[in-house]
């Protein structure tokens, strides 16, 4: 299921959701901690789990993006900056597992805004499957469509109704 977009007064937040069999903490241990986070996310690090600390983004060229932890509650809430957008993860109790939402406020929604999404998207798919013991094989297939999917919806979400 694709992410929900609504247009806000400060622009636009896109909420993905998952119930996963899983208890809390095992799901915050692969938000939060770097080995974890590398299997999903190869690009994103913990550098100062705390709130001020910072998560960093390797752009791949010997530089990092460093980004602010806005909010942090343990096992429950993680909010940091990303760029000019903000994520927030949330996890919530469920009988037999959780629920991780994750919510983006997005400033300006631009061509790259469903590439994003569908990266989101694919990467809470992949964090899953490495709860359940596995993986997804071929994530840039699965990327591919849901950039589709999110170009598709960016485009009915933002025309004059």
């Amino acid at each position: 299921m694709l992410a929900s977009i609504e247009r806000t007064a400060d622009g636009y937040v896109a909420r993905f959701e998952r119930h996963l069999k899983h208890p809390v903490e095992k799901v915050w241990s692969y938000l939060t901690e770097n080995e974890r986070l590398a299997k999903w996310f190869a690009e994103l690090s913990v550098d100062d789990l705390r709130e001020g600390g910072v998560f960093k983004f390797d752009m791949g060229n010997g530089t990092f993006e460093t980004m602010e932890i806005l909010e942090l509650k343990p096992y429950s809430v993680l909010a940091y900056t990303w760029g000019e957008d903000r994520v927030r993860f949330e996890l919530y109790p469920e009988p037999g597992g959780c629920r991780l939402v994750l919510v983006e406020n997005i400033a300006k929604l631009t061509d790259h805004t469903p590439r994003d999404l569908a990266g989101w998207d694919v990467c809470l798919d992949v964090i899953a499957a490495l709860l359940d013991g596995g993986t997804i094989p071929d994530r840039k297939a699965v990327w591919a469509g849901r950039y589709e999917e999110y170009k598709a919806l960016i485009r009915s979400s933002t025309e004059e109704k």
